[in-house]
């Protein structure tokens, strides 16, 4: 999966430019000749443009059927699985990668699928500016990038704000699903949703969930298996919003 992560820094009296927010770090990558050509020629079958105005789900889909979003599918592995076997569900996946989203929309084309469409754009504006409340049914996030060294906790993506903004784009009873291999971060990302007053936690034993059958294996995941890591998941339900 491409990292991400939310990062911003404050306006000051000396520095009056403020870094806007971003949800990724952008690493190069070689495009491959087949990838190439999936981002010129499948681009506008998949392919959402960047702009400012809301998004009417239906209109995109083409149906009414609950969109969930997946923030970083990387290769688009586990995207393209979860559309197969679902196919009366949209997915909205967003990933600024481009060997990633061309090797995503070549797996759509050879599987024929119908029902996922890409934003390649940071996933926080894209949420603030297009995104309307309450209007996905799940919004997924595997294997982001833990940021292991103390210092770099504030580029994690999953913060009490982030959180926060999510809850707004989220139905009632809407599912945010986390999966991490590195044990700290797991632990972070638990505090973080268990301090979130929209959400609750849908494990048995209020920490972690067993995998959901929904979620694919990922080479992340695989490769953190080798290496002897744990894979956590986090299942939390948006609650319903209090009635006026």
């Amino acid at each position: 999966m491409e990292k991400h992560f939310p990062e911003e820094k404050e306006k000051s009296a000396k520095n009056p430019h403020r870094r806007t927010v971003r949800s990724y770090v952008l690493r190069a990558g070689r495009v491959t000749e087949g990838q190439k050509r999936a981002l010129e020629d499948l681009w506008p079958v998949y392919g959402l443009e960047p702009g400012k105005q809301r998004l009417n789900m239906e209109a995109l889909f083409g149906n009414g059927q609950a969109v969930v979003m997946e923030i970083g599918f990387g290769n688009g592995d586990a995207t393209w699985r979860m559309a197969k076997a679902r196919p009366d569900q949209n997915y909205l996946g967003v990933e600024v990668h481009q060997p990633g989203v061309g090797s995503l929309m070549l797996k759509l084309e050879e599987h024929g699928l119908e029902n996922v469409r890409i934003a390649s754009e940071d996933a926080v504006e894209l949420l603030q500016k297009q995104v309307p409340d309450e209007s996905l049914a799940g919004i997924f996030i595997y294997f982001p990038d833990p940021w292991p060294k103390k210092r770099h906790h504030k580029r994690r993506i999953i913060q009490a704000a982030f959180v926060a903004l999510m809850a707004k784009k989220l139905k009632d009873g809407g599912l945010l699903h986390l999966a991490t291999d590195w044990e700290p971060y797991a632990e972070f990302m638990l505090e973080v949703m268990q301090a979130a007053p929209d959400f609750e936690n849908l494990s048995p034993s209020g920490r972690f969930c067993p995998k959901p059958d929904w979620r694919p294996p990922t080479k992340y995941e695989k490769r953190g298996e080798r290496l002897g890591h744990k894979v956590a998941d986090l299942v939390f339900r948006r609650t319903d919003r209090e009635e006026l």
